[in-house]
């Protein structure tokens, strides 16, 4: 499950997450755009829910320094031994420039750099180097983990898989639908044993399609029209589909640009239905080859009455057949 929830403190994630371990999740991924940090939850769920499995999908290359990322994944690496997973990414000129006052440049190289760099500091190495996007002077980890989190990287297109599948442990993926499953693992090439595929899915358990398509609308439209995003799903094949959202959206008519994305494409990215059909849905990700599904829970009708015990049920739902 991706954590924190929506519109639940995060004092009350303790039950949140106590919920999920009893509906039988085994993960908890954490997201990190203008809410909580990528951390936080995840270091509340260490102390409260010692069996989950924790990771970040994702922490950006460009938010923290390269040391103070090292050490963020280092502290939650001791307090969740062999229980954590860090993800990271590019994120987005948005995030990095526009919110964090950081250039957004280069960003292949700088996550490739990163990658490097973590994977030398979380074996308690002295850092030394000069990269080619930012020089590291005698660095080295006061509190090393005993172990080593693995290191997976967020990647959309080939260039970015291929160095997920040559240098990482695992990518993660997001905003697909399960027939482009195959396409992408294609480009990670051969995998190593252990290499894990993490995949976001936005589940919108609810037999109101009319809600499900119209939520999924408005996401698909302000998503998809973030530079990687876009090219990933020009890659996908989706331009004829697409292209009236992004003239829309270039135009800056943000009504028309929802409301030209047509619902076979809502159904495709937004999972919705019935927890059953939900949970049917996710399996095709798996059948795909997808090691880890990560829900992203939508908001929903039946949530929003029935308050914290339709969220109770609806976890319970989903939980016990996902495969999670």
């Amino acid at each position: 499950m991706t954590v924190p929830l929506g519109g639940v403190s995060l004092t009350d994630h303790n039950a949140v997450y106590a919920a999920l371990a009893q509906a039988d999740f085994t993960d908890l991924w954490s997201a990190e755009v203008n809410g909580a940090d990528a951390f936080t939850p995840l270091a509340l769920a260490a102390a409260w829910q010692p069996r989950l499995r924790l990771g970040t999908a994702i922490a950006s290359v460009y938010t923290r320094g390269p040391a103070l990322l090292a050490m963020n994944a280092a502290a939650l690496a001791e307090a969740a031994p062999g229980r954590f997973a860090l993800g990271i990414g590019a994120s987005s000129p948005v995030l990095v420039q526009d919110w964090n006052a950081t250039r957004f440049v280069e960003p292949f190289r700088r996550t490739r750099d990163t990658l490097r760099f973590l994977r030398a500091a979380l074996r308690g190495d002295t850092v030394d180097e000069v990269y080619d996007t930012f020089t590291i002077r005698r660095f080295r980890l006061d509190r090393p983990p005993s172990v080593p989190p693995p290191i997976l990287l967020a990647a959309l297109r080939p260039r970015m898989l291929r160095l997920a599948g040559a240098e990482a442990d695992g990518t993660i993926l997001n905003w697909l639908a399960a027939t482009d499953v195959p396409r992408v693992l294609a480009e990670v090439g051969q995998r190593r044993p252990g290499f894990e595929v993490v995949a976001r899915l936005f589940v919108c358990p609810t037999e109101d399609a009319t809600h499900a398509r119209a939520l999924g609308r408005r996401l698909i439209a302000s998503y998809l029209t973030v530079p990687a995003y876009a090219e990933f799903h020009r890659w996908l094949g989706r331009e004829p589909v697409l292209g009236p959202m992004w003239q829309a959206w270039a135009a800056g008519d943000r009504r028309a640009a929802a409301a030209a994305v047509p619902d076979e494409l809502v159904d495709a990215l937004v999972l919705h239905g019935t927890p059953e059909v939900c949970r049917t849905k996710v399996r095709q990700y798996v059948a795909a080859g997808v090691d880890t599904p990560v829900i992203a829970l939508l908001p929903t009708p039946e949530l929003a009455a029935g308050g914290s015990a339709a969220l109770a049920t609806v976890i319970a739902q989903l939980g016990r057949s996902t495969g999670n």
